[in-house]
């Protein structure tokens, strides 16, 4: 597929809202791993997916890429490669939250828009503390971390995301690089329906269940699922 002279590059794209940090946390130990060069991407809250796109262009110049992405950054991962696919070694989608361009009935969809106009409505600080009273700590603590950095240009980052076009059910048909899928079975934003049709499309995916209670333990467990599932990634590292 790819001359073995050049090593895999991960870029990991984080989910709506999310930052660099966590991405790396829940993608560098499995790369360490495999001595695989990871590139967690900082998100521009004025052009998420611009910036997302950008960052997979640059790495891509430099040899073969494993798109890898949570939620948002799962679709656009998958779309890229669909438009790359001859410098993309595979795809990690994680959390994948629809599919195709109807976006109206899209849980993560809604949380954004509303979390937008909530936003904008009454700011920043009694946002988080709503949040953090509706969250999980360790889901709390990365959203005050990266909902504080983006400000204030987050309420845009969250209608871009909120606005974003997925994946439709044709390219994931016609996605021929294989793909590592990983739901949260108990994820109410990112429906394991959505994870499973996903898997049931795409010609090479491997379907990885786990629950949000283990994501918090050990974010590490999406690379860990995602890059397990890639047996040739091996022949390379």
């Amino acid at each position: 597929m790819f001359d073995s002279a050049s090593p895999f590059r991960v870029v990991a794209l984080p989910g709506t809202g999310s930052d660099a940090h966590f991405v790396r946390s829940a993608f560098r130990p499995a790369c360490a791993a495999r001595d695989l060069e990871l590139i967690a991407v900082e998100p521009d809250p004025r052009r998420v997916v611009a910036s997302y796109r950008a960052c997979l262009d640059a790495a891509a110049q430099q040899g073969p890429v494993i798109a890898a992405g949570i939620s948002l950054g799962a679709a656009i991962a998958l779309e890229w490669a669909a438009e790359h696919p001859d410098r993309v070694a595979g795809v990690i989608t994680a959390l994948p939250a629809w599919t195709g361009p109807d976006t109206a009935a899209c849980p993560a969809a809604l949380s954004a828009s509303t979390t937008a106009a909530q936003l904008r409505a009454d700011g920043l600080t009694a946002v988080l503390d709503r949040m953090r009273a509706d969250s999980p700590r360790w889901l709390a603590d990365t959203l005050t971390r990266s909902w504080r950095a983006q400000w204030p240009y987050l309420p845009e980052a969250l209608e871009e995301a909120a606005n974003y076009l997925w994946p439709s059910t044709e390219l994931l048909a016609g996605f021929e690089r294989p793909v590592a899928v990983i739901t949260a079975i108990d994820d109410p934003v990112h429906p394991v329906t959505v994870a499973e049709q996903w898997a049931a499309l795409i010609p090479h995916a491997h379907l990885h269940r786990i629950t949000l209670d283990e994501l918090g333990a050990d974010p590490a467990i999406l690379g860990h699922a995602g890059l397990g599932s890639f047996d040739w990634v091996r022949e390379f590292a």
